[in-house]
């Protein structure tokens, strides 16, 4: 841990505290979402212990609560972190050679951490950012899932204070330096006006599902733009 602090200057460890505490609230919310939608207390404090991964985590929450299969909606989670696998092979070379450290750190493999990993050019920097927003992030989203849990038991009505609202804006604000590129923008664009169309017609979770051919879209369009 120290060679982390060492490697990293005092504005990058800052950089990764403010996402920490962000995340921190997030999580929050999830637990008080979670048992305000009737699930048992221990529920989204095992999620977030073996799951850790806050989209599949809201997803598989909203869908079985909507009255989703529960089968469906690990299905649906298992679909939105298959984009670890290309985040795997971007960032493998630095989480370690030993398989304990690729256990870990696979576990720890979250948007966040490898954004902040991707942004540095130094290898050594690489492995230390990744390990310290991963480690962080991880601490921060149980502890939060761990208040918001027990806070959600006690208050029982978790919409009247908006919490829902809490994850969508942290995704919002991480993405919002994306939207310059102009094939983001259109991807982005696409699978909102998919989600928002088919969401009357649907159950429950499989319109964000459809929301994914927006990629599609941003990719096509970047490739005619390229030729």
């Amino acid at each position: 841990m120290r060679s982390i602090w060492r490697t990293l200057d005092r504005s990058q460890a800052r950089d990764v505290g403010l996402v920490c505490l962000a995340d921190g609230i997030v999580g929050i919310s999830f637990g008080a979402i979670a048992v305000g939608a009737g699930f048992p207390i221990w529920l989204p404090m095992l999620l977030s212990v073996i799951v850790f991964a806050g989209a599949a985590q809201f997803m598989f929450i909203g869908i079985v609560a909507a009255g989703g299969n529960p089968i469906a909606a690990v299905a649906a989670g298992i679909l939105v972190n298959a984009r670890h696998l290309p985040f795997g092979f971007a960032i493998g070379d630095v989480i370690g050679d030993r398989w304990s450290e690729k256990v870990i750190g696979a576990h720890l493999m979250i948007d966040e951490s490898v954004a902040f990993t991707l942004a540095q050019r130094d290898r050594a920097k690489r492995r230390a950012t990744y390990w310290l927003t991963g480690i962080g992030l991880f601490i921060c989203w149980n502890l939060g899932v761990v208040v918001g849990a027990i806070g959600g038991s006690a208050v029982g009505d978790t919409d009247a204070f908006g919490l829902d609202a809490a994850f969508p804006a942290v995704l919002l604000a991480l993405i919002l330096p994306s939207l310059r590129d102009p094939a983001t923008r259109r991807a982005g664009l696409a699978g909102g006006v998919i989600a928002l169309a088919t969401t009357p017609f649907l159950p429950a979770g499989v319109p964000v599902l459809l929301a994914l051919a927006g990629v599609l879209v941003g990719y096509s369009t970047q490739r005619k733009t390229v030729s």
